[in-house]
């Protein structure tokens, strides 16, 4: 009789499941904003930084970054040797750079960094090049780099 009262109070608790609280609605972690949403001085900050790499390659000069701009592990990435072997094949298959155009910026809530994306203007019609500027929560470069413009933006 004690194994059949056992098993009955067994068979209730496991029949009986407690309701879960509703989940809370996740908020998106990727932002997109409007360049109009943005402070001017990142904007120019950010544009500074970006023609300053990309102008390298119509000057052959590099004004190295510097602590206050960027991180240790860009300002050691960002040599005038790399530079110029990339500016050699962006000059031979794009022409020379002309200008960076803010496109909009990207706020990772999780990483609590901002992703500028420029579309890089090219001497030739063809080029169709972005360039991400990416700023920590410091508001110091984290990350530059360049690949094929997208019209959406893919992480």
């Amino acid at each position: 009789m004690k194994k059949v009262i056992f098993l009955l109070c067994l068979l209730i608790m496991v029949g009986c499941k407690s309701k879960k609280a509703p989940a809370k609605p996740v908020e998106p972690t990727i932002v997109k904003l409007a360049p109009s949403q943005i402070d001017n001085s990142l904007k120019e900050k950010t544009y500074e930084l970006g023609t300053r790499i990309l102008m390298t390659c119509n000057t052959s000069k590099f004004k190295p970054f510097n602590t206050s701009e960027a991180t240790p592990s860009v300002i050691q990435n960002t040599t005038q040797t790399r530079l110029t072997k990339t500016c050699l094949k962006f000059r031979l298959k794009y022409g020379a750079f002309k200008d960076l155009d803010l496109v909009e910026v990207i706020h990772n809530k999780t990483e609590n960094i901002r992703i500028f994306r420029y579309k890089a203007l090219y001497e030739k019609k063809i080029a169709n090049k972005e360039l991400r500027v990416t700023l920590n929560q410091d508001n110091k470069v984290s990350a530059i780099n360049s690949r094929d413009w997208i019209n959406v933006y893919k992480p």
